[in-house]
């Protein structure tokens, strides 16, 4: 596939669309409120007594909770799950569980409340052309892109390009870019020490599956083997070092999400930035964006 088939396959994907899937946080319905707090509170792996004393209750009434003999007040689940940084999903779960219902509304980026979020998005990826830039869900489905993003999609198939797509898996699937990946193990290394910190900190199983998924995946033929005199630490940040149609581009990425957010779609969601890690990667993608705007003035002619 060239860039001109990739910019054809970006150009259904950037609008903004994002199909919600089923929550993948395990079945709550059985399990007490206070079995939930006590597997979160471990999970940040606070003890009863720093808790107690960050939420600023007994430690007697901490473990009545947790060990059932004392039911939380709606006020209390938000205190608590605040207190353990807990996820607006996982809050939801932990209010049901205490028999109270859900705070957190989970809408479609469609809802025309979200409107000013979407805009906001749009804006984001447009104004960050000529360098990629794509919006992703919870569990890195691909929400929207720019159309920078077209020359770094070159030579994955079309298969893996069918929505919903998957950002890591496409990085990382044979069959995807990860045989254009000049730094393959590096950017393997980065790609799964980062799921694994999202893992931790939202429990959430389907990533989980996705990470051994990727973590089973062979390396493509012609990898270049880890260089000891290529470290990290040599970095501003580990690069994503990529053979494309344009040539050999290097980035490095930022991480935007929406502050403060109440609504679990919002929440959830976050837009990666691509910035060019050197100067030649910069003048490519310049040069790519000119002739891009110059073939559609063509167009319109």
């Amino acid at each position: 596939m060239d860039t001109r088939d990739a910019l054809a396959i970006i150009g259904g994907m950037n609008t903004l669309s994002l199909a919600q899937g089923a929550p993948s946080a395990p079945s709550t319905a059985s399990r007490s409120v206070g079995d939930l707090l006590r597997e979160w509170r471990q999970r940040r792996r606070m003890s009863q007594l720093l808790l107690a004393a960050e939420a600023d209750i007994s430690t007697r009434h901490l473990s009545f909770v947790e060990s059932g003999r004392a039911t939380p007040s709606r006020e209390m689940v938000m205190h608590l799950a605040e207190r353990l940084d807990v996820p607006l999903r996982a809050r939801n779960a932990l209010l049901v569980a205490a028999g109270y219902a859900p705070l957190f509304r989970e809408r479609p980026l469609s809802d025309p409340q979200l409107s000013a979020a979407r805009e906001a998005v749009e804006l984001v990826l447009k104004g960050h052309e000529p360098y990629p830039a794509l919006a992703i869900d919870r569990q890195w489905t691909i929400v929207a892109t720019n159309n920078a993003l077209a020359p770094l999609l070159a030579g994955a198939s079309p298969e893996l390009l069918k929505p919903p797509v998957n950002a890591l898996r496409l990085s990382l699937h044979p069959d995807g870019i990860a045989s254009s990946i000049v730094n393959w193990h590096a950017w393997r290394d980065h790609v799964l020490a980062r799921l694994q910190r999202q893992i931790d900190v939202s429990a959430d199983d389907t990533l989980s599956a996705l990470r051994d998924e990727l973590a089973a995946y062979p390396t493509p033929p012609g990898a270049e083997a880890p260089d000891a005199g290529d470290s990290p630490f040599n970095q501003i940040a580990v690069p994503l070092r990529l053979r494309t149609p344009l040539g050999v581009l290097s980035f490095f990425s930022t991480t935007t999400v929406f502050g403060t957010p109440v609504d679990v779609t919002l929440s959830e969601l976050a837009i990666e930035a691509f910035f060019p890690a050197d100067a030649q990667t910069g003048a490519l993608l310049r040069d790519f964006a000119a002739k891009q705007r110059a073939n559609d003035s063509a167009d319109r002619a």
